[in-house]
């Protein structure tokens, strides 16, 4: 691997959000420092971690040149994000989570492709490995999709969104730093699943994207996962205030980019199915005060036009108002 010099801008930032990964940091790590890289810098932002991963991150930086850690107050994945954003140099960025494993081509192949097509983002398939059995799932099955040629962003997140297995995640991609420079684009601080809005409205100003279906990143399922954890009650109302926040953010990045670009029924449907999310939350929840909590919510928040506004397919609008007719009779007041 060959790094780059102060002179040189390396070609691809890695900024790594890191808070008590625990013993996985070590694998994760591994596999990072053995990516087969021209020039890389590696930026870890310890966010306040309490376990051995903090000081695992510190003896990473004092043996490798290019590898730094900035230490923070927890603050979230998101403000991490965002402060690795700020000092990143590379022609390239990316955020891998730290309690993952790269194959060891991930990062030049995505490289090349970028070169190859003077692309603003390259993406790649991933899998889920569950940690108690070992066994693995594409995350995108090659029926669903295969590689593409060059698309522009929209018609990209357009294709994938229609599989239906696509997730907003950012750890299987490559972006131009530049671009995400010229939208000021951060990462919302203190929401989860802040990837969906982010990306949906980086690919907005993309012209150049390209994905392969060669699997080069592992996302471990486990228990520690935001979103595998079991919540009832007021944790579950704060949760699901998550997604219907999303579902507005999204609404108003369609809004925005509508006269710029093609707002493909995919992208209408996207907003819905957030919000969606919330109804079915409702069907899960033990309680009844939290319930009328999450429906009050719904409506204070002005989801159910939204829905509607963005509903497409008879499959969609079948699920919207079988919903919306729960919801109304369940609700009380």
């Amino acid at each position: 691997m060959m790094l780059h010099s102060e002179a040189q801008p390396p070609s691809l930032s890695v900024i790594v959000p890191m808070y008590n990964a625990g013993a996985s940091f070590h694998a994760f790590m591994e596999s990072l420092l053995a990516q087969r890289l021209q020039s890389v810098e590696i930026i870890i932002v310890n966010d306040g971690s309490t376990d051995e991963s903090a000081e695992m991150a510190h003896r990473y930086a004092a043996s490798h040149s290019h590898v730094q850690v900035i230490d923070q107050p927890n603050g979230g994945v998101s403000r991490a994000r965002n402060a690795g954003l700020a000092v990143a140099r590379g022609r390239y960025v990316t955020f891998p989570d730290a309690d993952d494993t790269l194959s060891p081509g991930m990062y030049s192949k995505l490289l090349e492709m970028a070169d190859a097509d003077d692309l603003d983002v390259a993406q790649c398939n991933a899998e889920r490995v569950f940690t108690g059995s070992g066994r693995t799932k594409p995350l995108i099955p090659t029926d669903r999709l295969r590689s593409t040629d060059v698309l522009d962003g929209p018609a990209w997140l357009s294709k994938a969104l229609a599989t239906n297995r696509y997730l907003h995640v950012v750890w299987m991609g490559i972006y131009r730093l530049s671009l995400i420079r010229k939208l000021n684009l951060q990462f919302e601080p203190g929401l989860h699943h802040q990837d969906i809005p982010w990306t949906t409205e980086l690919m907005m100003n993309v012209k150049r994207v390209r994905y392969t279906d060669e699997i080069l990143y592992s996302y471990y399922v486990h228990d520690r996962s935001i979103s595998n954890q079991k919540r009832t009650g007021e944790k579950n109302v704060a949760y699901q205030r998550h997604y219907l926040k999303i579902a507005r953010m999204l609404d108003e990045i369609n809004q925005r980019y509508r006269g710029k670009v093609k707002i493909s029924p995919e992208l209408h449907r996207q907003v819905t199915k957030e919000a969606l999310t919330v109804c079915h939350a409702l069907r899960r929840e033990p309680e009844e005060e939290a319930r009328q909590a999450i429906i009050a919510d719904i409506f204070a928040t002005g989801t159910p036009r939204r829905m509607v506004r963005n509903a497409r397919g008879i499959r969609q609008w079948y699920q919207l108002l079988l919903w919306l007719g729960r919801i109304w009779r369940w609700r009380k007041g």
